[in-house]
């Protein structure tokens, strides 16, 4: 017999992450979207296995290593995050193209309004189908998204065993 979800996970669906967002950052990391611990938090990244916080502390970005509940500290280090779709799912697998592309607009709109310098996507398949871009490579891109230098990283889930913390870290340190 299943046991039931506690009831902040089971209404983790109906909620959105806020951005972490400013005028003027070095980076605005975008994920695909929220995940159900993230939802249910109302922090990015917020799942125990996700090496996000671990990443981007080994890659040199923060001065120390910051917790999902701290990522408002990020904006001090010129930092943030936003999601390409803020619809929360168990999977990303659950969102539509037509989610992706629509959530790409709306960033792309964001982006021009904050002027980031640079924009990095965590995940590639979500930013080919999103852009259109079948033959994208993890690095930077030769296409800008809201006229702001625009790179694609792995996405730090711990479901993606393709990178492990130490080849994440490496990739993410490029946008220094």
């Amino acid at each position: 017999m299943k046991r039931p979800l506690p009831a902040e996970v089971a209404t983790a669906r109906e909620r959105t992450v806020p951005d972490v967002i400013a005028p003027g950052l070095r980076i605005l990391f975008v994920g695909i979207n929220p995940g159900i611990w993230s939802g249910a938090t109302g922090f990015h990244f917020a799942k125990p296995g996700n090496r996000f916080w671990k990443a981007i502390h080994l890659a040199g970005l923060t001065p120390t290593l910051l917790s999902p509940d701290q990522s408002h500290e990020l904006l001090r280090n010129g930092i943030g995050i936003t999601n390409l779709v803020n619809r929360t799912t168990a999977v990303a697998s659950e969102l539509s193209i037509a989610e992706l592309q629509a959530g790409a607009r709306a960033l792309a709109d964001k982006v021009e309004r904050n002027t980031p310098e640079k924009v990095a996507f965590l995940g590639l398949s979500a930013y080919r189908l999103a852009f259109g871009k079948p033959k994208a490579i993890v690095g930077r891109q030769d296409v800008s998204v809201g006229g702001c230098a625009t790179w694609v990283l792995p996405n730090p889930s711990g479901l993606n065993a393709h990178y492990q913390l130490a080849d994440l870290a490496k990739a993410y340190a490029a946008l220094k």
